[in-house]
């Protein structure tokens, strides 16, 4: 009987410690803005090509920075058979400046299909309607 009587209580405890509120609005978040950094430009310099006869793969890519105003260019053969070449800057203050200039021109050569026309297909003829006498 006992043993009934703590069991109860027991309930009766953790129901009425369960349904306790907290008054007022909740606290604020333990968090802020995050911070923000003034990081200095990285000077910097670099440079790469590719040229492969086997795949038509044909462009390359210079770039260098003192931190402040990066500039560089870059030149890729296009599809249409023509090179586009393109001389760049970039700053804080005038954002990325390009100068695009193409070498040739374009050739679009006539479509032609990449497999042959199928065969009609050889289908036996239908079968005669039925004749109901």
């Amino acid at each position: 009987m006992s043993t009934k009587l703590l069991v109860v209580a027991l309930a009766l405890t953790a129901i009425a410690s369960a349904s306790a509120r907290p008054d007022g609005p909740p606290p604020p978040p333990p968090y802020g803005p995050p911070p923000s950094y003034k990081e200095p430009g990285m000077p910097f310099e670099f440079a790469y090509a590719v040229k492969d006869d086997y795949t038509g793969n044909d462009f390359d890519h210079a770039e260098n920075s003192d931190g402040k105003i990066t500039s560089g260019s870059y030149r890729v053969v296009l599809p249409d058979g023509r090179t586009q070449k393109v001389t760049f800057s970039a700053d804080h203050h005038n954002g990325y400046v390009a100068q695009v200039e193409y070498e040739g021109d374009a050739q679009y050569p006539a479509p032609a299909p990449s497999y042959p026309a199928p065969a009609p297909p050889a289908y036996p003829p239908p079968p005669p309607p039925p004749t109901y006498a």
